[in-house]
């Protein structure tokens, strides 16, 4: 496989015919392009950050409250979450390309397949569940496997600037969704969303999303003998089983359960928030879109510290700003409200590319997909509770004031956790100068001198 030829089509004209190793453009930037592309046409962007804006016109089709819609909404991302693990397993097992083909394809369908909902809440309910079991299929769990084996030394970047994918889609897809909505309805909508899925995301993953040993070329564009070398090192880890029994595991898990749910009940309920405050539906959802902003921001800018600080303490940092950011959206006002919001954002627009850093680095590549989908899992239950939470809330009392509060203290106990990681398992090669990174000790250099088994 290693000696496959990179196949002809639109990036021929970028790589030179010379030897894989020096071309002008390392492939792996491309695969981030690819899964960047796959991620904003994905199922988070299309059913997670829209569903804000589909909030109120499913209260008004289906004649009921807040928080009876958000438990459609906590039914997908509940299912996610369950699914998660597997989609994990499959892509350690059988590879990432046909996980992610497949998965998408079911997706976009069943958004296709939104027009045989009546006016039966249970199969609004159902609806959501089927999205739930293709969710992650086209998130960060495949796309971020495929980006973490192709760098090393500047995997933080280039998880970052995956992530854009997401970014963008938080940007987009609110105000274009309400457009789509007050133009021809919400059935419409989903349907115009599945089919943008289905002919952009599968035939340009089929294309062009490759691994290093399919392409031939090494990683952070080394040559490709010297780099297969060295990713022999780099993905040195421990087994899923091993992971689920260090301290390092749960800390992770309990940290992003917490804040998940502090920032998603704030991003799902954000536009039903400014609503409830005199402004128009455009302009809420243009504090949607200034939270996805926000995203943007917080997926490179993270990607780019990630390289350079020691991870927890980047985390740590932005978690409290999260933390800032709900306590100016509990104060009530409408400028400090779009700051918080803006806040939020950073926050959310972190977490993925973080989880994907951390697993990483403090269990190595060996088991990254099921590593990885596990903390996800977590994640998404959180995500799953926190709007259903709020909307439950707004409906006792009246206000989002008393989850907000308490979703104040939820993210300020999860940066204080990530500060106790202690030190990386599995730093950064030293190819290229490259120095150690902050906490790595010597034990654990020393490991990364002899290439484990070919995972």
């Amino acid at each position: 496989m290693s000696g496959t030829s990179l196949q002809s089509g639109p990036l021929s004209s970028l790589v030179s015919s010379a030897p894989r190793q020096h071309a002008s453009v390392f492939y792996g930037w491309w695969v981030v392009a690819v899964s960047g592309i796959g991620l904003f046409f994905g199922g988070v962007p299309l059913t997670v950050y829209s569903f804000g804006v589909f909030l109120k016109p499913l209260m008004q089709e289906f004649h009921t409250g807040r928080g009876v819609i958000s438990l459609a909404y906590t039914s997908e991302l509940m299912t996610g979450a369950v699914v998660a693990p597997v989609f994990g397993w499959l892509i350690d097992r059988y590879g990432l390309r046909k996980v992610i083909l497949l998965g998408t394809a079911i997706f976009g369908l069943t958004l296709l397949g939104n027009r045989f909902i009546s006016g039966s809440i249970w199969e609004l309910y159902l609806f959501y569940i089927l999205l739930g079991t293709t969710l992650h299929a086209s998130g960060p769990i495949p796309y971020g496997s495929a980006v973490s084996h192709w760098f090393d030394r500047r995997r933080g970047l280039a998880l970052g600037l995956m992530m854009l994918g997401i970014g963008l889609g938080a940007v987009v897809v609110p105000s274009l969704v309400q457009q789509l909505i007050s133009r021809w309805g919400w059935h419409a909508a989903y349907s115009i969303l599945g089919g943008a899925m289905l002919q952009i995301s599968i035939p340009m993953v089929a294309a062009f999303l490759k691994t290093p040993r399919e392409s031939g070329l090494g990683h952070d564009g080394l040559p490709a003998t010297r780099s297969f070398e060295q990713r022999n090192a780099a993905s040195l880890g421990v087994s899923a089983s091993e992971a689920w029994r260090t301290r390092a595991f749960w800390v992770m898990v309990v940290a992003f359960f917490l804040i998940s749910a502090s920032v998603q009940g704030c991003l799902v309920h954000m536009v039903a928030m400014l609503t409830d405050r005199g402004l128009t539906k455009q302009v809420a959802a243009s504090g949607a879109s200034l939270m996805g902003a926000a995203v943007l921001l917080g997926r490179v800018g993270t990607g780019y510290l990630l390289d350079r600080f020691f991870a927890p303490r980047v985390a740590a940092i932005l978690f409290a700003g999260s933390s800032l950011g709900i306590l100016l959206l509990w104060r009530g006002a409408t400028t400090a409200a779009f700051l918080g919001a803006f806040l939020v954002g950073l926050g959310l627009g972190a977490e993925l590319d973080i989880i994907a850093y951390l697993t990483s680095r403090y269990f190595g590549l060996r088991a990254f997909g099921t590593i990885y989908s596990l903390v996800v899992a977590a994640f998404a239950v959180a995500g799953a509770l926190g709007p259903l939470v709020m909307g439950a809330g707004f409906d006792r009392t009246g206000s989002y004031r008393a989850p907000l509060f308490a979703f104040v203290f939820a993210s300020l106990i999860a940066a204080v956790l990530v500060t106790r990681l202690g030190p990386y398992s599995f730093s950064p090669s030293h190819a290229q100068g490259t120095e150690r990174t902050q906490g790595q000790d010597s034990a654990t250099a020393q490991a990364q001198d002899h290439p484990p088994a070919e995972g």
